[in-house]
């Protein structure tokens, strides 16, 4: 906690209702606060699309809320400004879910806060209407996305990094957590907020395979975007560039550097015979209703691992067919030619990645026969998805705090919080990393709006529970 003893520190003024006034605190060392001192009923950590639909769903109940009821909610996100994937917003890609799955409408369908309404104040809902799709474009849902973001601004800080998290301890029990971030204004001076619940939604993050290191050659496609823009802008020739990954991410790495790169012949590397349709069939997507997480949750472990195993074409390592059937036209087109800049290496894996000043050297196995060839090439993208970080990563200490199973997994209720130990009666919210409790919507947008709800539902409750008023002294 060097961070803390060494810096300055202030309590944020972020508010919860339009009509949410505080003083302003005097700034001190060692973590201590002068003046009135705000503790928060939540403190969300991250800012995506799932805790910007928290943010809305408590913005939507304080709007209605006689004032001991209103939740005093404030929420930290280390990004400039609010983005989603945009590393990946590729023009002509679409979303992969119903518009009608936005931040708000399978919570509440007569929200102000819906996609519906963001197309009528930027006066193209007619237009999207004669589209006749339920897929936006990822750019257009972004733009929602930021929309929304902006509406409720002045409860979220940006540039607010979390650097630590320590537990509020009054006579032995946990009663609230002290969140450290960086301040915006003074990257090298820290904040101090105090929350009786957290809610952790910090997303994924990139995952590289083994022996694949970060560099200017080598890099995830969740940069493809600004990556190959940099290369464009240089002038930077490709000649070769290998794309490993068998799921949608993959897929569309390759149609996009082929489109981007017309002299560069485009190898695609998976260990698949070739790429798997998308299950998005009626019956197939029940999977991720809502009462499909009330099934999910109550059933046993083994019930659990089949559904996860049933269900995985849904979501994991699968692609769009109308891409697949493009790809293929594009790679039947280019045999007739004779002239193939479009590869595809499967039932193969990539085995050594070595960096030469001029470019890579990839070693390639073919896995039926062991053989093995090398590749000459400019660029690696790794198209291998994304994984979540542990709890304990993300707060520090306040992973002992947490109950576990049998298996080392943490023990998390139906309303999204975290069991804990009995000591402990503040909250920790998870919104993310619950599949092996609430199923494949974990991370998904699917569930955002009602998952939002049922923790609001929780805060609301465990604030009536607890008489909680809004200043402490």
């Amino acid at each position: 906690m060097c961070l803390l003893r060494e810096a300055m520190t202030r309590v944020n003024t972020l508010h919860s209702g339009p009509d949410s006034t505080y003083g302003d605190t005097e700034h001190t060392h060692e973590g201590r606060h002068e003046g009135r001192e705000v503790t928060y009923d939540v403190l969300g950590i991250g800012f995506g699309p799932s805790n910007l639909a928290l943010a809305i769903a408590v913005e939507e109940h304080n709007a209605q809320a006689a004032d001991g009821e209103r939740i005093r909610a404030g929420f930290l996100e280390k990004q400039p400004r609010f983005g989603w994937h945009r590393g990946m917003l590729i023009d002509d890609a679409t979303m992969q879910v119903s518009f009608l799955k936005d931040l708000v409408t399978m919570r509440d369908p007569k929200s102000g806060y819906s996609f519906l309404c963001y197309l009528q104040e930027r006066d193209r809902l007619v237009d999207f209407l004669n589209q006749k799709t339920l897929f936006p474009l990822r750019i257009e849902f972004h733009d929602y996305l930021e929309w929304a973001a902006a509406r409720v601004a002045g409860l979220v800080e940006y540039s607010s990094e979390v650097v630590a998290v320590k537990p509020v301890t009054e006579d032995g029990e946990v009663v609230a957590f002290d969140v450290v971030s960086r301040d915006p204004g003074n990257p090298d001076a820290t904040v101090v907020r105090r929350a009786r619940s957290l809610c952790v939604a910090t997303g994924m993050e990139p995952h590289l395979p083994p022996g694949a290191t970060r560099s200017e050659r080598v890099f995830h496609n969740s940069e493809l975007i600004p990556r190959v823009g940099a290369l464009l802008e240089r002038g930077t020739p490709v000649r070769r560039a290998v794309v490993l990954g068998a799921g949608q991410s993959g897929a569309e790495t390759v149609d996009y550097l082929h489109r981007h790169f017309p002299e560069a012949e485009i190898c695609s590397v998976f260990a698949k015979y070739g790429y798997t349709p998308a299950d998005d069939s009626p019956f197939a997507n029940r999977i991720f209703d809502p009462e499909a997480v009330d099934i999910f949750y109550n059933a046993p472990p083994e019930v659990k691992q089949s559904l996860f195993d049933y269900h995985r074409g849904t979501n994991y390592s699968v692609v769009d067919m109308d891409l697949i059937e493009s790809l293929s036209r594009t790679m039947y087109q280019e045999k007739v030619q004779g002239r193939q800049r479009m590869r595809m290496l499967n039932v193969s894996r990539i085995r050594e990645i070595d960096a030469q000043d001029d470019g890579l050297r990839i070693g390639i196995e073919f896995l039926p026969t062991a053989e093995r060839d090398v590749l000459d090439a400019d660029l690696l993208v790794c198209a291998t998805g994304y994984q979540p970080r542990g709890i304990d990563e993300r707060l520090g200490e306040l992973g002992k705090l947490c109950r576990r199973d049998d298996e080392d997994a943490l023990v998390v209720g139906r309303d999204h919080r975290v069991a804990t130990h009995q000591n402990v009666t503040a909250a920790i919210y998870l919104q993310g990393g619950t599949e092996h409790t609430h199923g494949l919507t974990s991370t998904l947008l699917s569930n955002t709006a009602v998952r939002a709800g049922e923790i609001r539902s929780s805060l609301i409750e465990r604030r009536r529970e607890s008489g909680a008023p809004d200043a402490r002294p």
